[in-house]
């Protein structure tokens, strides 16, 4: 490019000389100083310059795209994320040299069994966890949904969008886990640590006053990701269960309630007592 620049510097003083030699000439032609061969030979000189800075221009100009050939520009702001090629390489036409992320576009990409398409729209919040930062809930809303199921697993494929762009992660192909909330609805819940099973039989230890009671549940949903099961029948908002029953309990044993740190005074008392809560729960995952 620089050796293009100089010659056509070079060649617009050439064409600048020419035509100031030109003028020069067709003034002593016009006193009688001069044959009219010698202007003639004047007007060659000069039209040779003129198609010489032409050509120089055109070089110029075709320097100045391979050299612009030459820079890789991103089609937006981003971060580097993978670099495919290395100083000196050559490289062919079509060949990924970088892959660029834009923080900014950042999305939840997952599946969801086809059974469950029906339940799905547009818009629904959507709560998932992201590996590597721990128990932090991400927010955000499902922005779409794939016209075709998978012909292998049967689940159609869901983007979902950040509520808060900001927050969302600045890595991208982490595993996650979310849920989409297509229904809402009140319901008890309990820690999965409260309910104690025998084959189809469940039950939790109500505390009633100042005794123990055992007491069968009926359980419905489990939330797997949280640890919590729907207690469909058997207690009643606000009731007060054992969070982590242990031991050889008995039904109707008396309960004392102590101080955290005081020590137990019985085989039950000082164990941690639970009130039931009520939490929505959500009928797709």
């Amino acid at each position: 490019l620089t050796s293009a620049e100089e010659a056509l510097r070079a060649s617009q003083q050439s064409f600048e000389q020419a035509e100031r030699v030109l003028a020069r000439q067709r003034t002593l032609n016009q006193q009688g100083m001069i044959s009219m061969q010698g202007l003639e030979d004047a007007e060659v000189r000069r039209n040779a310059a003129q198609s010489e800075l032409a050509a120089a221009k055109s070089r110029a100009v075709t320097a100045r795209q391979q050299v612009s050939r030459t820079e890789v520009r991103a089609p937006f702001d981003g971060v580097v994320s993978e670099r495919k090629i290395s100083v000196g390489d050559t490289v062919q036409i079509g060949r990924e040299l970088i892959k660029v992320i834009d923080p900014n576009s950042m999305r939840f990409e997952g599946q969801v069994s086809a059974d469950r398409l029906g339940e799905l729209k547009l818009g629904q919040p959507v709560a998932f966890r992201i590996n590597g930062f721990g128990d932090a809930e991400f927010r955000g809303k499902l922005a779409r949904i794939d016209a075709a199921a998978n012909a292998t697993t049967r689940q159609v494929e869901l983007v979902a969008e950040f509520d808060d762009r900001r927050k969302a992660p600045q890595v991208s192909g982490l595993y996650a886990e979310g849920r989409v909330e297509s229904a809402d609805r009140r319901a008890m819940v309990l820690a999965e640590g409260s309910v104690q099973r025998q084959g189809d039989i469940a039950w939790v230890w109500k505390v009633s006053g100042n005794l123990l009671k055992k007491v069968p549940v009926t359980l419905g949903e489990r939330d797997d990701r949280r640890g919590e099961v729907v207690i469909a029948s058997g207690l009643a908002l606000g009731d007060e269960v054992l969070r982590a029953p242990t031991g050889a309990l008995v039904d109707g044993a008396p309960v004392q309630r102590v101080a955290a740190g005081a020590g137990a005074a019985s085989a039950v008392a000082g164990r941690p007592a639970a009130p039931v809560l009520a939490a929505a729960s959500a009928a797709s995952k």
